[in-house]
């Protein structure tokens, strides 16, 4: 049974949820906060917990949606680490994007009651790194995992990825 072909897919909402994601993602990086100093900006300040609260909301839309309605796309012979592995990867990327926002959120917090430097706004600005780094290699393992089972060939790839579809 193993490199047989599964049929899970997942629903057109989740596909939808997981790449819109990505595209919210890609969007938070190209706009994030370089300076703590750019927080002086009120228009900015206020767009960055804005932004902030919004992402949270829909990641636990998210979440509560995925994991209510859908089935992980791995084949039933898939061995138990590699089940426990892909799932904490996923919790993992939902605990660092949720943890990017919060932290962010608490620096806003912070930084809004006039803590603007010290010890205090630099710990957080240190957890702050840290989650974000921690999220981004998860996002890489997820990204390496997706390539191998789509060289596989095992129905992982093309059950949440729209192109280079397997045969």
């Amino acid at each position: 049974m193993t490199n047989q072909t599964h049929n899970k897919k997942y629903s057109l909402f989740a596909k939808f949820w997981h790449w819109g994601f990505v595209l919210l993602f890609i969007y938070g990086v190209a706009k994030q906060v370089d300076e703590i100093e750019q927080l002086e900006d009120k228009f900015f300040f206020q767009f960055e917990i804005f932004f902030a609260l919004f992402f949270l909301f829909l990641l636990i839309i998210r979440f509560v949606y995925m994991s209510k309605t859908q089935e992980t796309s791995l084949p039933e012979d898939t061995s138990k680490i590699q089940k426990i592995a892909a799932r904490s990867v996923h919790i993992g990327m939902y605990a660092s994007l949720a943890g990017t926002a919060i932290t962010g959120l608490l620096i806003g917090l912070f930084f809004w009651l006039d803590f603007k430097e010290g010890l205090l706004i630099d710990f957080l600005t240190t957890i702050h790194s840290f989650v974000v780094n921690a999220l981004y290699w998860l996002i890489g393992i997820h990204v390496i995992a997706a390539v191998y089972h789509r060289f596989k060939k095992d129905g992982v790839w093309s059950s949440m990825v729209p192109f280079f579809r397997e045969k």
